[in-house]
């Protein structure tokens, strides 16, 4: 009868060290519902709850398409409730596709900042923000010198005093970046950000393989509490659809945690960024971003002849009176 005891002991508490460590590797048990989309989206064509759209974004039942696969578009999806945990970590579930096969743009970014629901030329937000943006670049036009290709992904810290270099890809003042064709992709496409004791790392599963693969792993990173997860998009001449699937906001517990620090006061900063490349200026002048029509190269290449031709008949004007002029001397 005892060692009936004994047995049933040693399962409960084999039982109990299962479920913890289950606990301690499933991040779900901290998941912040408040800052995250969760799919069905029951409120598909209007809102969601915690949530606030802008722009073009449209919601289904099953994703946010922040942008349609047209010119000039701009949407946004920003989260009402500011993220109180010093340490966390997101996942994206996304998709961009779209009918260009070698001319396709402009992309979108996954946002930690300061100020919501802001319109700009950065990937739909502002410029000078303050606080951290992962930018997924697409657009496949050649924007100055560069050693990567494109789609690009790159993350940017800022306190709001830099601006972000959109025709040079913004490589002047990312902290970090890789190339990822996420484009097109027959099977789901997810990225996963993780914040953790100011260490801020971005890993990517867009082979469908389920492997996770670095992009950006670096430390000496400061952001503070009490900023907002937002994406947002935007198409210019070349155009995407930019979908949002789902987004997973989990909590982070670090046992070493200072509770005494306001992380609310922090200043959102960086130790590194990576080399730039070369800066080298736009054309300047007249000729600065024109696309001449054929009217016009049509004048500029007459233009051009008949100054030759005035040239030519200037010279033999000049020519022939030399020649009289010598012959009189001589007579």
């Amino acid at each position: 009868m005892m060692e009936g005891h004994w047995i049933l002991f040693f399962l409960v508490l084999y039982f109990a060290n299962f479920l913890m460590v289950l606990g301690e590797n499933n991040p779900s048990d901290f998941v912040k519902r408040e800052h995250s989309l969760l799919r069905p989206y029951t409120g598909a064509g209007a809102s969601i709850p915690m949530w606030d759209i802008m722009g073009s974004t449209m919601i289904t039942n099953s994703y946010i398409r922040l942008t349609p696969d047209h010119q000039s578009m701009s949407g946004a999806v920003w989260n009402k409730v500011p993220n109180k945990s010093p340490n966390w970590e997101l996942h994206l579930h996304f998709s961009v596709h779209g009918q260009g096969k070698t001319l396709f743009g402009d992309g979108f970014a996954i946002w930690y900042t300061k100020d919501r629901m802001k319109t700009g030329p950065v990937f739909g937000n502002m410029d000078y923000f303050t606080g951290l943006g992962i930018f997924f670049d697409t657009y496949s036009n050649h924007n100055g010198p560069h050693n990567h290709a494109h789609p690009y992904i790159s993350a940017q810290i800022n306190n709001g005093t830099m601006h972000y270099d959109h025709d040079r890809d913004g490589t002047h003042t990312e902290l970090a970046g890789c190339h990822a064709p996420f484009r097109n992709k027959e099977h789901d496409t997810h990225v996963a950000l993780r914040y953790f004791k100011n260490r801020l790392t971005l890993m990517m599963d867009i082979t469908g393989s389920g492997k996770w693969q670095h992009c950006v792993d670096t430390d000496k990173i400061v952001l503070p509490t009490g900023y907002y997860f937002g994406a947002s998009a935007a198409t210019g001449q070349l155009a995407d659809n930019h979908d949002i699937n789902s987004i997973k906001v989990y909590q982070l517990e670090a046992e070493d945690e200072d509770k005494d620090t306001d992380y609310s006061k922090l200043q959102p900063s960086a130790a590194f960024f990576s080399p730039p490349r070369d800066h080298v200026d736009d054309p300047q002048g007249a000729f600065r971003n024109v696309t001449l029509s054929w009217k016009k190269m049509f004048l500029i290449v007459f233009c051009i002849i008949l100054g030759i031709a005035i040239c030519i008949i200037v010279g033999v004007v000049v020519f022939q009176k030399k020649q009289d002029y010598q012959r009189k001397r001589f007579y």
